[in-house]
């Protein structure tokens, strides 16, 4: 039975409502943020995505800075910089300015996924494949532009040099794992989507850990969805433009998030089709008392350090109240 207490976060990709304006949801992705500070969330991530237009946050340490500003206490960071779209110089500079504008407030979660098509990848960086494959390396090429000692180096990310920006490894993969154990770094696996590797991955992880100067023991975070309502029903209602888009994905149609209908069989039988019922595995869906169940379930199975929770809602202000119900449980499920 696990006695420590689960941390829980929040992961954004700040996706467009249909009939928003992407001003509307930047907004929504302050106010939300701003809520969870209160709420007792640890940290509020921005994931990195390119050429979707239901996707508002790929210009993701851009937006990390407006959330920062807008919020006081809550870490925000990035659920991930697909490192190998950037240089490691830009991605140091960019988080070291964030990190002393808000000191001790700013995460740098990093991933290796391009965040987009193949076409798109190569539009963004043309040696692309090259530096995924060389991930490690750019990792640490980040780590010395962060380090006092880079000072006496030619090539130097000034603003970067002894600023206090934690890192974390981001995976959907086994691969990930390794990393992340072999750095000594925390690590947040996408079981929101990617559910296949789970047990696999966090059992490399911390099989094979590392202590490192900035961690001593395993952390690890585990991405799912949560959908909370006052009624089992209300939620499964809400989770229908979760359905919607997850369809628009495997069918090539992706569209702004559209609004919540009725649950019908149609839905039901939809959410039973062997991929999409994979990909939706770690999606808690109901009421406080159905989704306090099924999460306790997880953490107990995972004994995850943190849940990163991803609320694909219609509506700001029905997901501020999904968060807010889901802040409630875990206050219950750590009391």
């Amino acid at each position: 039975m696990k006695i420590k207490q689960t941390a829980y976060s929040i992961l954004d990709l700040a996706l467009v409502s249909k009939n928003h304006t992407l001003k509307q949801t930047y907004n929504n992705a302050l106010e939300l943020a701003q809520n969870a500070e209160n709420y007792g969330y640890t940290r509020y991530w921005l994931a990195e995505h390119h050429n979707a237009p239901n996707i508002g946050s790929s210009a993701t340490a851009v937006l990390i800075g407006y959330v920062a500003q807008g919020t006081n206490t809550i870490r925000v960071g990035s659920g991930g910089i697909m490192l190998p779209n950037h240089s490691p110089l830009i991605i140091a500079e960019q988080f070291g300015t964030l990190g002393s504008l808000h000191p001790n407030r700013i995460d740098l979660g990093l991933g290796r996924a391009p965040g987009t098509d193949r076409e798109t990848a190569q539009a963004i960086r043309s040696d692309f494949m090259q530096a995924a494959h060389s991930f490690p390396n750019e990792l640490e090429k980040l780590e010395q532009y962060f380090s006092t000692e880079n000072a006496i180096s030619k090539v130097r990310a000034t603003v970067a040099e002894g600023v206090d920006v934690p890192f974390y490894i981001l995976g959907s993969s086994t691969d990930s794992a390794y990393l992340a154990a072999k750095k000594g770094l925390p690590y947040a696996f996408a079981s929101h989507f990617a559910t296949t590797h789970l047990w696999n991955a966090l059992d490399i992880y911390r099989k094979e850990f590392k202590p490192s100067k900035v961690l001593q023991e395993p952390y690890t975070m585990a991405g799912v969805n949560i959908i909370v309502a006052d009624t089992d029903e209300e939620a499964q209602r809400l989770s229908t433009s979760l359905i919607r888009m997850i369809l628009g994905i495997f069918t090539g149609k992706r569209d702004f998030v559209p609004p919540p209908t009725d649950m019908t069989a149609e839905y039901e039988e939809i959410l039973q089709h062997p991929q999409i019922h994979q990909m939706l595995k770690y999606s808690f869906i109901g009421s406080k008392a159905t989704v306090k169940t099924q999460v306790k379930e997880f953490i107990e199975k995972t004994q995850a350090d943190e849940l990163i929770a991803v609320t694909n809602i219609y509506d700001g202000k029905d997901r501020i109240r999904s968060y807010k119900l889901f802040s409630e449980i875990m206050k219950e499920l750590n009391a």
